[in-house]
């Protein structure tokens, strides 16, 4: 099952065989194995290229969730009297959305915590990877995937200083690509959501006359600030700075989700209730959930 997934991850038997240390021909016994235990083809090439099964596609799914509970039960079994969660979360949550909920789980002196804060495709990796046990993102993922749990929506805003001629508008998109831009790096949930809302329009991130990307919400912030851009982030990261203004795009206002995400068939219930439980998610009004 290593070598399957290692497979998966690379989609090259030589890459995988130097991965884990073993000759090629090892990685194609054990694949042919897997298939005929399961009766089933998991990898073709196609124009010389590896590609999945759709097989081997749900075979991934359950292998992924496998390793998981079986490294959970390795835990269990230690019986250590400290509980470590190992949560992600992209940076608006992470920064602004639930510190609460680590304030109350940390306050069980049982309870330990690592929390790691990157963009959503990180996170998706990590978890793939068995290195987390959930994660709360704002940005797309796959639902085939992972199993999710919406715990809030929340308004995706323009941000402009104090002042300037956005500040409370509804305004063009002709008017806002003659702004200089300050937008985050690919990968993150936010400029995923701003270029989907460009595409709209037939527009891109490099139609604007200037743009800037930063990795770095805190950053983004104090260059808004000082005036040297606009930027798009989280109703809640704007009003976290009353330097701040806001605006909007003509057009449907934009409103997504906060996931908590977790590996289908994963055993990890009880660990999100662990976190969840001790705090509570600030809601915003019924009509925008």
């Amino acid at each position: 099952m290593n070598t399957f997934l290692t497979v998966c991850d690379t989609m090259n038997y030589r890459k995988a065989a130097e991965l884990l240390h073993i000759t090629q021909p090892a990685v194609t016994q054990h694949i042919q194995f897997l298939e005929k235990e399961y009766q089933c083809h998991l990898f073709l090439y196609e124009n010389r290229r590896l590609v999945k099964t759709e097989a081997a596609s749900v075979l991934e799914q359950y292998a992924r969730a496998m390793r998981y509970n079986e490294s959970s039960i390795r835990q269990e079994l230690r019986k250590s009297s400290v509980r470590e969660l190992k949560v992600g979360a992209t940076k608006t949550i992470g920064d602004y959305v639930i510190l609460d909920q680590i304030h109350h789980y940390l306050a069980d002196p049982d309870h330990a915590l690592t929390l790691i804060v990157d963009n959503t495709e990180h996170l998706l990796w990590l978890l793939e990877e068995n290195q987390l046990d959930f994660a709360v993102v704002e940005g797309f993922f796959d639902k085939r995937a992972f199993e999710s749990r919406c715990i809030r929506k929340e308004p995706f805003v323009g941000i402009c200083r104090k002042g300037h001629p956005f500040a409370g508008r509804n305004i063009t998109v002709e008017e806002l690509l003659n702004e200089t831009i300050i937008h985050r790096e690919e990968g993150s949930g936010t400029r995923a959501i701003l270029e989907q809302k460009l595409r709209g329009y037939n527009e891109s991130l490099n139609q604007f006359r200037r743009h800037i990307c930063i990795s770095s919400f805190k950053l983004i912030l104090e260059l808004v600030k000082a005036g040297l851009g606009v930027s798009f982030v989280y109703k809640v990261l704007a009003e976290s700075a009353p330097e701040l203004d806001t605006f909007s795009i003509q057009g449907e206002a934009i409103v997504r989700e906060f996931n908590l995400i977790w590996l289908k068939n994963a055993h990890v219930q009880d660990k999100i209730d662990s976190f969840f439980t001790a705090g509570t998610i600030p809601s915003l009004p019924d009509d925008l959930l």
